[in-house]
């Protein structure tokens, strides 16, 4: 950037100085318009200065006074040899026609100090024009090195490659969510139903539940359910088993929760369909329909967003020459550097079709099941392939955002993970 400031102060410097010639020139009084007379030499010395006398043309009088005569003029024009009777000379001279000065000599001292006011004019707009002739020439010269590499082009289509990434990871994640949603409450009511089914006294001894299992008995808690549901508050109230003993019991609880949580599987029955059953195979439809290649869109567009922001990011001052030129050098060299990197990384989307991938399983996701309020058609459909529709919900449920679904899962189940 110092490249950059050093032109700027140049092309300051020059206009600067072009400023200050049309001051100088402004400022510089005019030639007075003349009229040209003959001038009677009265006495004259080698070196022109000279006295001579002139009949005023506007009062018609006669006047005299000092003037510098033309010293290399021809000598028959000087005295004695011009006018042998009076022994004066001859010269050509100026009046000033207007002003206060009307009739008066003009001097060609008065000329030569206005020649010399334009002439140092002359002199700064010649140095200024130089000087911003040089800074305009070097300011673009520097603009193009600093903005060499800028390439909006690859910028955009590595934009729109990583947008097309993104949406269909994101429809994707949509549809999975979908089933997820759908298998949550089925899933719930099948935990809770093992959970309420297992009595306290099968928790293990080193809770110390053995001792106590007839005191939580009295107290209501009689299934893994109901001490998960009490807490360890509750169960320290009930007499005979205390605050300490009351943590184990509900730690013990917990374990045993997480190994029915982990083991319970929902079973999808054709011939007893119902709401809750019928909105997770029409969810888990999207998916069959839409075809297996799509999960691996859908990852391969996650990497490739993870590839590409940081890349993206780092290109941003690549996408106009306006922000090349406001970028450090640093940064410049970053964002062509990333800019090389894009252009590999297009290449390769470009051969193996990755974006026409990535559009096709967008549409296959937004399409969706044709089917009625009641699920007919996606029931019909499970039962033609019931095998593909299981595949599908376990690859739902391990997924990469399995972890988060299933901690939602245990915490309306009252289980800790």
């Amino acid at each position: 950037m110092r490249y950059a400031h050093f032109f700027r102060w140049l092309l300051v410097g020059g206009l600067t100085l072009i400023a200050s010639s049309l001051g100088v020139y402004a400022a510089a009084p005019e030639y007075p318009e003349t009229q040209q007379i003959d001038l009677t030499v009265l006495d004259e010395k080698p070196d022109g200065q000279c006295t001579v006398r002139w009949t005023d043309p506007f009062e018609h009088r006669q006047r005299e006074a000092p003037y510098l005569c033309d010293a290399e003029r021809d000598p028959i024009l000087k005295a004695p040899h011009y006018d042998t009777d009076s022994g004066h000379g001859w010269e050509s001279g100026f009046v000033i026609v207007e002003g206060a000065g009307k009739g008066e000599l003009y001097s060609l001292e008065q000329g030569d100090e206005i020649g010399e006011r334009i002439g140092l004019s002359d002199a700064l707009v010649t140095v200024g024009l130089l000087l911003t002739i040089v800074a305009l020439v070097g300011g673009n010269v520097d603009a193009m090195n600093r903005g060499r590499g800028a390439d909006p082009k690859v910028v955009r289509a590595a934009t729109r490659l990583r947008e097309a990434a993104a949406l269909v990871a994101q429809d994707h994640g949509r549809a999975v969510e979908a089933v997820r949603t759908a298998w949550a409450p089925l899933h719930r009511e099948l935990v809770d139903g093992e959970l309420s089914r297992i009595p306290v006294a099968r928790l293990p001894r080193t809770a110390g539940v053995r001792a106590r299992a007839r005191d939580l008995e009295k107290g209501g808690v009689r299934t893994v359910r109901d001490v998960l549901d009490a807490g360890v508050w509750r169960l320290a109230q009930i007499p005979g088993v205390g605050r300490p003993a009351a943590g184990q019991i509900v730690a013990a609880a917990r374990r045993i929760a997480d190994e029915v949580h982990e083991a319970a599987a929902v079973r999808i029955d054709a011939g007893r369909p119902e709401p809750r059953t019928t909105a997770l195979v029409v969810a888990l439809r999207v998916l069959v329909e839409a075809g297996p290649t799509v999960r691996h869109a859908a990852e391969a567009g996650r990497e490739l967003t993870a590839r590409l922001d940081p890349v993206l990011a780092a290109a941003a001052p690549a996408s106009g020459w306006k922000q090349m030129l406001r970028a450090g050098r640093e940064e410049r060299q970053e964002a062509r550097d990333a800019v090389a990197e894009l252009r590999v990384l297009l290449a390769e989307a470009e051969q193996v079709g990755m974006a026409r991938q990535f559009a096709q399983a967008s549409v296959d996701l937004l399409r969706g099941p044709d089917s009625g309020p009641d699920g007919l058609s996606a029931w019909v459909d499970f039962e033609t392939r019931p095998r593909e529709y299981y595949r599908l919900l376990a690859q739902a449920m391990s997924g990469p955002e399995r972890v988060g679904t299933t901690r939602k899962a245990r915490q309306t189940t009252g289980v800790s993970s």
